[in-house]
């Protein structure tokens, strides 16, 4: 089987010549892949769904795609990112690999070359791709298992059911795990915007999170004062 029928790409290109011609181009080589034209409804689907190749214009409206490439990268920290981007100026190349990109191609290009670097990105990733998309699902913390998709928390004779947002709220401290998990980060990528009250709002659900995870006492959520919060096991 060709190994490429497994392949879930995030193309997103705000042309819509260039998008057709590349999307088309990928879909006949085997590739499924997701074509979105503006970097805010980008993340949304990135979000919601699995990929394992995102492919990022720079140039974007809604959200450019430095500054999506930066809120892929809080919620998932190996998928392989490819930029394109008119520009050739080394400080973008620079600002690119520095915000976690795996790879830079510059415009015009062959198809055959982005196909091939598709191909040598997802051979330099750390983990295989089943591997990446079961972490993003399943934590482990403290004595407890926590399932994202079953929006469910499981430990020894304990099984707490949660909300879509609970849920997000925990995936989001799972994933930074013994590191600070912004609070303004928190609120863009749950609730979309934020402000003083969806930040009191916010505060609720940490409150039940902690609620929730009082089976494992090891288990805690700090205050990191003016930041975020941590979670620690």
């Amino acid at each position: 089987m060709n190994y490429r029928e497994n392949n879930k790409l995030l193309l997103v290109e705000d042309d819509p010549n260039l998008g057709f011609v590349i999307k088309d181009s990928l879909v006949e080589e085997g590739f499924e892949v997701n074509w979105l034209k503006n970097g805010k409804e980008a993340f949304q689907v990135f979000f919601e769904n699995d990929f394992d190749v995102c492919i990022l214009d720079v140039m974007l409206p809604g959200k450019d795609g430095f500054t999506l490439a930066k809120e892929i990268r809080q919620i998932d920290l190996d998928v392989p990112i490819i930029f394109l981007t008119a520009k050739s100026m080394k400080d973008d190349k620079a600002e690119g690999f520095g915000l976690g990109g795996d790879d830079y191609v510059t415009k015009p290009f062959e198809l055959t070359e982005l196909i091939l670097r598709i191909e040598v990105v997802q051979r330099r990733a750390k983990r295989s791709n089943n591997e990446r998309k079961k972490q993003k699902d399943s934590f482990q913390i403290g004595s407890l298992e926590f399932n994202y998709r079953n929006l469910e928390i499981k430990g020894p004779e304990y099984l707490q059911s949660l909300t879509k947002k609970e849920a997000e709220l925990l995936r989001l401290l799972a994933i930074h795990k013994n590191q600070t998990l912004e609070r303004e980060v928190a609120l863009k990528l749950i609730w979309g915007e934020h402000d003083y009250f969806l930040g009191r709002s916010m505060d609720v659900f940490i409150t039940k999170l902690r609620k929730y995870l009082k089976p494992d006492p090891k288990v805690k959520i700090e205050n990191v004062h003016g930041v975020g919060f941590k979670l620690i096991d």
